[in-house]
């Protein structure tokens, strides 16, 4: 009898074996080797470096407050930005602190920016690091950008064009402009122009 028992556990263990090999080993060896060599810009977080020195990532959002930059979506993550800290506020819509956070939100964007105020400048998105805001808010603070860096509201206009970029493959997604992205090619701008 126990050599019937022996008989039918073995061909359990040896394929806990080799499923365990295989999906625990050799197929993340697999991916990890197709990404860093099909995408390893992506595969390395998208890193964005100055010189030798990373200054952030395409893929998680930065905290920009001053005038002289174009702000990002607020922050729900951990103290603001903080990526170990990603999530939501758990805030619902009835949650007098969400509403008190958003009006105060939206005086200060108003105070900066003409015309509307576009809902992601004042609501944070659901991980709390979004890199990116819709043209609409991009286009709400070219003219406090613009006047506190003395540049044409033309330029900023134009250079905020140039870093909209479209769904993915046509259909997937929403426009969408990167924060960080922006604001470093407009501090070349501005070095390049004397500012």
């Amino acid at each position: 009898m126990g050599s019937d028992i022996t008989s039918a556990l073995r061909p359990t263990f040896v394929m806990l074996l080799l499923f365990a090999l295989l999906l625990c080993g050799l197929y993340p060896l697999a991916v990890l080797r197709i990404g860093q060599t099909a995408f390893p810009a992506q595969a390395n977080g998208s890193l964005i470096r100055d010189g030798g020195r990373i200054v952030g990532s395409s893929l998680i959002g930065q905290g920009f407050s001053t005038d002289r930059y174009f702000w990002p979506r607020p922050s729900a993550a951990g103290k603001g930005y903080d990526a170990s800290a990603s999530s939501g506020s758990n805030l619902g819509p009835t949650s007098a602190a969400l509403a008190e956070r958003v009006k105060g939100d939206v005086v200060k964007v108003r105070a900066g920016s003409n015309g509307t105020v576009p809902a992601d400048l004042v609501t944070a998105s659901g991980s709390g690091l979004d890199p990116d805001i819709s043209p609409a808010a991009a286009r709400a603070q070219i003219a406090r950008v613009a006047r506190v860096r003395k540049l044409p509201d033309a330029r900023v206009r134009a250079l905020v064009a140039e870093h909209i970029e479209g769904p993915l493959l046509g259909i997937l997604g929403e426009p969408r402009v990167n924060v960080l992205l922006l604001n470093r090619q407009l501090d070349r701008l501005s070095a390049n122009e004397g500012r």
